[in-house]
């Protein structure tokens, strides 16, 4: 469903009524602010979803019983430059400490206090230094502290990824804001590296839950960058019902207004990521149709956008169509490679049994855009799907090579 009456706002996180936030520098990165905490200023229901490996963080655990134990947060905290991953039974028990630490600091339960890290793997957390800076970033919390907190959630990344909207929901004003942080490791099998959400939407538990993981599968899940997935990746949003609209429930036109509307702000912030992409130079939208189930639309779909040899010829421009049909034939899906079609924007590459008669030099123009979309034809039905990747290029592999340093 689409909604056309989707207002952008400013505010990221803090735009919903009754959310406040924050980002400092504590030192846990050699500079940048690298502390954020999302408050809200009465209990909100709660819901994530998680990455899919077997190697995961602290928080990622952490989280996942905290929300078995509860349906409500009240704060999350984010801190960046250490990802507390593969540290044993000493990270669990610092994430634990850093969730004691929110809950003393801003009078809450710890129960109601979810947590989030990213950074680097293998390390342990500076406990003094997040002590010290859980307790500035509460006292530093505001109503438009939504950009510091935006900043301090940041690795790697080029530019902070925030964004708000509005809409109208039974006559009241409904508002979702957000917040993401992610350039590389970017191949997410549940969300994104990290990505907070927050909404003052009067919506039930069961409602939100459901809108969350649909909405999550049709935007971050459906982004790549390098093919890599992290121990980290998470998805988390608050609803604090404090616009005040008739709660929303599953099945009515009210839910599927709030769904289109979140969708739209996730698939934002997907986009945002790929464009900051680690060493990208060129944002892509690949499209798969006519496939024979959405199944098969999706894999091969996830497929093209995986392959390096696609990511590097569309960074040196090259209309190599075959690493594309390749790529295809390799998700292990069933389709004539002779009646499939290959677009690059609207001019066609590929035409059916291998037409190629198409302009090179046409093609390069395209190829030298910011923004391109390929789109792959299968003709063997009527199922589609869309993903959004970019560009592979040497500056990836000098950004990863010293990570650390």
């Amino acid at each position: 469903m689409k909604t056309k009456k989707i207002k952008h706002i400013d505010g990221g996180v803090c735009a919903p009524n009754g959310f406040f936030a924050s980002g400092i520098r504590a030192g846990i990165k050699k500079s940048k602010k690298d502390i954020a905490i999302i408050f809200s200023e009465i209990p909100a229901f709660a819901a994530g979803v998680f990455t899919q490996s077997a190697t995961v963080a602290a928080c990622v655990t952490l989280n996942q019983k905290q929300l078995k134990r509860s349906r409500t947060a009240q704060a999350i905290l984010v801190n960046s430059g250490n990802a507390n991953a593969c540290t044993g039974k000493r990270g669990m028990l610092n994430a634990k400490q850093s969730v004691t630490a929110v809950a003393d600091a801003l009078g809450i339960k710890e129960s109601n206090v979810l947590t989030a890290s990213t950074g680097v793997i293998g390390q342990f957390l500076p406990m003094e230094k997040m002590i010290s800076g859980i307790n500035d970033a509460a006292k530093h919390l505001r109503n438009d502290g939504n950009s510091d907190a935006a900043e301090g959630i940041c690795t790697t990344d080029t530019f902070p990824k925030e964004y708000a909207i509005e809409i109208e929901i039974g006559g009241a004003t409904v508002r979702i804001g957000g917040m993401a942080k992610g350039s590389g490791m970017i191949a997410p099998n549940m969300a994104t590296m990290l990505a907070f959400i927050t909404t003052d939407a009067r919506i039930s538990y069961g409602a939100l839950k459901k809108a969350f993981a649909e909405a999550n599968n049709m935007s971050f899940n459906r982004i790549t960058v390098d093919g890599d997935t992290s121990t980290n990746d998470m998805s988390l949003i608050l609803a604090n019902g404090k616009a005040e609209n008739v709660e929303i429930r599953e099945g009515t036109s009210d839910y599927r207004k709030f769904y289109a509307a979140l969708e739209h702000m996730l698939i934002h912030l997907s986009k945002l990521i790929v464009k900051d992409g680690e060493g990208a130079t060129k944002f892509v939208e690949i499209t798969v149709c006519g496939a024979k189930s959405k199944q098969d639309a999706e894999l091969a779909c996830r497929t093209i956008c995986n392959s390096p040899l696609v990511k590097t010829a569309i960074h040196g421009e090259d209309a190599n169509w075959g690493r594309i049909l390749a790529a295809a034939g390799r998700s292990g899906i069933h389709f004539n490679p002779d009646t499939t079609e290959i677009y690059f924007d609207e001019l066609r590459i590929l035409g059916k049994n291998y037409d190629i008669s198409f302009s090179e030099e046409n093609a390069k123009k395209i190829l030298q855009q910011k923004e391109i979309t390929v789109t792959v034809n299968l003709n063997s039905g009527k199922h589609s799907a869309t993903f959004w990747t970019c560009d592979l290029s040497a500056e990836y592999v000098r950004i990863n090579g010293s990570y650390r340093s």
